[in-house]
């Protein structure tokens, strides 16, 4: 499905980037990503539901050693945030001693991470790094690094590409912005 508008409950969506940009960054990630944990086999930790298909995409694109392993977070109730951070599926595998990447879809206010880093460095990772498709600057409100950023984009509410509006719309290839 590639149409340029789309419809999920009681809002519209205008496509706003495409499958092929949406690639690009993601190699652009990956690329970064195989020269700085070159021989270091580093733990992607991949943050449900929001990031399976960057993930999946992304770690395509790995070429060194890795193991993958799936946390689920929310922090998210229709369009707006909800300020705290559920943690519904945790994490079975030993972070002691281990280079961890969380791997995130979009990092908006950043309530989610800055929730999340200091559960994992409190497991003796080693670091703890981020990899998010999209970032949104002007909405972050906390002060962590993001370490690898597929694009930064503005302050929109978008779905597809695993993002999605109250349960819709994850499916999607390309990216929508919600249309106001």
């Amino acid at each position: 499905m590639n149409t340029k508008t789309v419809k999920f409950h009681d809002k519209e969506f205008k496509i706003f980037i495409s499958a092929n940009e949406i690639d690009s960054a993601i190699s652009k990630v990956a690329r970064t990503i195989n020269k700085d944990y070159e021989g270091k086999n580093p733990l992607f930790i991949i943050v449900l539901n929001g990031a399976f298909m960057f993930a999946s995409d992304m770690l395509k694109k790995i070429t060194i050693d890795c193991e993958i392993t799936f946390v689920k977070l929310s922090s998210y109730v229709g369009t707006k945030t909800t300020h705290s951070v559920r943690e519904l599926i945790g994490l079975d595998e030993s972070l002691a001693g281990r280079n961890v990447i969380i791997v995130e879809d979009i990092i908006d206010t950043g309530i989610t991470m800055a929730n999340t880093i200091p559960k994992l460095q409190h497991l003796d990772a080693k670091d703890v790094k981020i990899a998010t498709l999209l970032f949104k600057p002007k909405a972050f409100q906390k002060d962590f690094s993001i370490d690898y950023i597929g694009m930064e984009i503005g302050n929109d509410f978008i779905v597809g590409y695993g993002l999605d509006y109250d349960g819709l719309g994850r499916n999607l290839a390309d990216i929508y912005k919600i249309i106001d």
